[in-house]
């Protein structure tokens, strides 16, 4: 299972968010709900890279099918909109294939 967890702080606010673990649904390379979750994930931290001025840290451990990323400082509206965009479709993918593969959980720090 993919276990997502988004990081917000105490106002509400996105703090990053870590992916670990593989979907499960099926044969490597052939696990289209790791791959839907995988390209949400990297398409996040690019466009946040790409289209905004936010510092955060990085990191990915691909044989875990992990990635953690955290902002290390304030978080403009453009990264609170691609936040709310990763969400909406993890949120879509755990609806659609089940929670036995995808599971969104929600850390307040």
């Amino acid at each position: 299972m993919v276990k997502t967890t988004i990081i917000k702080d105490s106002s509400s606010g996105y703090r990053g968010f870590r992916f670990i673990g593989h979907a499960g649904y099926d044969e490597y390379g052939k696990d289209i709900v790791c791959a839907a979750a995988s390209v949400l994930a990297q398409n996040t931290v690019n466009s946040i890279e790409t289209f905004t001025e936010d510092k955060f840290r990085c990191q990915v451990d691909e044989k875990k099918g992990m990635l953690t990323f955290r902002f290390t400082g304030s978080v403009s509206e453009e990264s609170k909109l691609l936040m709310d965009s990763m969400v909406l479709g993890l949120t879509s993918i755990e609806e659609t294939y089940g929670s036995q593969y995808i599971k969104i959980l929600f850390e307040e720090v």
